[in-house]
């Protein structure tokens, strides 16, 4: 008979009261789901309790954790329970390796957090699961959740230093939107992973542009520490499910007005993307408010970026002349915003110029074959090992302590050079320099900007914190989120420049991002993915702009439909089919023009009223249910008329061909949509 040991959440002092041995299998247990562990450490079997279903995968073997060493990654030989501190001991033998992890039981999850691990050093990384699982038909790869019609089961990182998904390289970065949960043939995985950070590394950086490039160390940045929640729920649940972990564990858990920003009406509401003033804030207010969107974002609201400091171009009263243009907008209930690039460096910020900062970050150094002078324009070089990578190398600038040079070229034999060296550059000093002095390749980007080490990021990102603070922006995004992974950190990069930004805010900001990350997503408000500038309504990105609506779904994330552009010569046609397509999907969108557009165009006071009521009857639920297919359809086209403050007559749109140069258009039946009034 298999001796077995059962955990709930009233008997569970049971199992912390034992001494230390082995078994054949250890059960927990709480009001939804029983996990079963062998002896070896491989899950057993994964229990819905709503519905007694068993949900792991058994035709192949899941391991609760394994570990990644010198020798490639291991699974577990033996699982013992550690004397009254409610640990789990894993032994892993071609290491030696020990790992200690407590298990916390609680109605709605539990937790697994590494308390131990012996050697220490042994440790590259670890990794939760995969834990294979037979239901898959919804697959939230960034919540890292599977479900079927009834029954959801999750793996959620609890801190920072513990990643969503498997660790594909050295430095711990995934170039999709996420793979915590991942769809196979048998139905799905869910998984993630932590790595020792604390020894000096180098890595393939920036998905494999940078190869060798050396990564610091971050002191005590190890696996121990590293924590999952496990759970089960019903799957209309899922988000309710979600909100009570993050309020026990502590995880950010912003609000809205009061109200947890993942309910928010606020988190899906369409904006206008244009820059204003000083002198232009009363007209872009005006344009704002008659299409009733929530947010004036301005795109070129710093003089920098690294520093913020206010742009003068648009605000020559500073700080001060910003708030008289907040005072207003919030007379009239508009949000203001501004963009940024996360953590892009200005080459004309302080970080820069006149004095580079020793923490700008860097694909690899070299050093100073010979003496060189304030004039020189070659530079003999040890090597140019980190010099001569044409495929990610547009500003070509190396720093020798306060001085920036660029350069036109590398040799890639012997002498190794640097030649046509502009010194000086970017407003530093030219300096002489004595044989030996470190040379430092910097990492920059075709935007042509630099990017921060790890502490210098964490830096900027209180500096972005402390600018939303006085100035009181309330939306911004974090484009170019991907610039974090210029220290070498990956994907841990960026989740802690977002926490950092996060922590440091004194009021809510809403916020988008150009990438997805788990533990991001408690921060996030939106993604609105999906550019314009390479085509019209109908012509730019729209079908990636249509897929990402089945990624907002799965993973529980308000609908958007990316970005648009309002010309001089933007139709109501136009205007409208985007329109439908946000009515059909039930998405917000942002809509980027300039004052000079919305001037030159005759149709403006149209198009923002269009926008107006479109709006009103999508975010009131207005739109029969079952017209939204044919709202969804891009060949489809619409027209919404209003009756009265609360009705309006939606028109199908049917081409007749070209008359004058313009489209002729034969009106449908009109379907008569109804607001409710509240």
């Amino acid at each position: 008979m298999r001796k077995r040991i059962r955990f709930s959440v009233v008997a569970a002092f049971i199992f912390w009261c034992m001494s230390f041995h082995a078994f054949a299998q250890v059960t927990f247990s709480n009001d939804e789901l029983k996990i079963v562990i062998g002896s070896k450490g491989q899950i057993e079997s994964l229990i819905s309790l709503s519905d007694n279903k068993e949900c792991l995968f058994k035709e192949d073997v899941s391991f609760l954790i394994k570990i990644r060493t010198d020798s490639g990654w291991e699974s577990p030989s033996s699982l013992t329970i550690h004397g009254q501190q409610g640990i789990l001991r894993f032994y892993f033998p071609l290491n030696k390796v020990t790992i200690d992890l407590k298990v916390t039981i609680k109605p709605a999850y539990f937790s697994f957090e590494i308390t131990g691990v012996y050697p220490e050093n042994k440790v590259d990384a670890i990794s939760w699961g995969p834990v294979q699982l037979s239901i898959g038909e919804t697959v939230a790869e960034i919540l890292g959740i599977s479900s079927n019609d009834s029954t959801a089961i999750g793996l959620m990182a609890l801190n920072v230093k513990t990643l969503g998904g498997f660790p594909l390289n050295d430095e711990g970065s995934d170039p999709s939107r996420s793979s915590s949960a991942q769809k196979t043939n048998f139905g799905s995985v869910i998984q993630a992973y932590s790595m020792d950070r604390s020894r000096p590394r180098k890595v393939k950086g920036w998905w494999g542009q940078f190869p060798d490039m050396p990564v610091e160390p971050i002191k005590g940045e190890t696996v121990k520490g590293s924590k999952i929640a496990i759970f089960a729920c019903k799957s209309e649940k899922i988000l309710s499910r979600i909100e009570t972990i993050e309020l026990a564990e502590g995880l950010p858990h912003p609000l809205i007005e009061g109200m947890w920003s993942k309910r928010s009406p606020r988190s899906g509401r369409s904006y206008l993307i244009a820059d204003y003033s000083e002198e232009t804030i009363d007209e872009m207010l005006g344009y704002t408010g008659r299409a009733n969107l929530q947010t004036l974002y301005h795109m070129n609201a710093w003089a920098s970026w690294g520093h913020y400091e206010l742009s003068k171009e648009f605000f020559p009263h500073g700080l001060q002349g910003l708030k008289t243009c907040m005072e207003k907008a919030k007379s009239k209930g508009i949000l203001l915003g501004a963009h940024t690039l996360t953590n892009f460096i200005n080459t004309n910020d302080p970080y820069v110029t006149p004095v580079p900062d020793s923490r700008l970050a860097i694909t690899g150094s070299s050093r100073l074959e010979t003496d060189i002078l304030e004039t020189d324009t070659v530079l003999q070089l040890v090597s140019t090992q980190y010099f001569t990578n044409e495929k990610a190398d547009w500003l070509r600038t190396v720093r020798i302590d306060d001085e920036l040079i660029t350069y036109s070229s590398a040799t890639s034999a012997s002498p190794y050079s640097l030649k046509g060296c502009k010194r000086g550059a970017f407003g530093t000093k030219p300096s002489p320099h004595p044989q030996g002095k470190e040379v430092n390749k910097l990492l920059d980007h075709p935007y042509l900007v630099f990017f921060p080490n790890l502490e210098l990021q964490q830096e900027i990102a209180v500096n972005l914190a402390r600018r939303f603070n006085e100035t009181g922006f309330a939306q911004m995004d974090f484009d170019g989120f991907e610039g974090c992974l210029a220290s070498g950190q990956g994907d841990y990069a960026q989740e802690i420049f977002a926490k950092a930004f996060y922590e440091n805010l004194d009021h809510a900001v809403l916020n988008g991002t150009s990438m997805s990350k788990p533990f991001y997503w408690h921060i996030n408000t939106y993604c609105n993915w999906g550019e314009p500038w390479n085509g019209g309504f109908t012509e730019s990105m729209q079908q990636y702009r249509i897929d990402n609506q089945g990624l907002f779904t799965r993973n529980l994330m308000p609908h958007m439909l990316g970005w648009y552009l309002l010309t001089d010569s933007t139709t109501l046609a136009e205007m409208e089919w985007m329109l439908a397509r946000a009515a059909g999907y039930n998405a917000g969108f942002g809509m980027a023009t300039s004052l000079k557009a919305l001037r030159n165009n005759p149709l403006t006071p149209e198009l923002l009223d269009a926008i107006r009521d479109w709006e009103i009857c999508r975010r009131d639920g207005a739109f029969p249910k079952e017209i939204l297919n044919d709202l969804k359809d891009p060949s489809k086209e619409f027209h919404l008329k209003k009756i009265s403050a609360v009705v309006w007559d939606l028109y199908p749109m049917y081409r007749l061909g070209k008359q004058y140069g313009k489209t002729v258009y034969e009106e449908g039946r009109a379907v008569r949509i109804i607001v409710p009034v509240e």
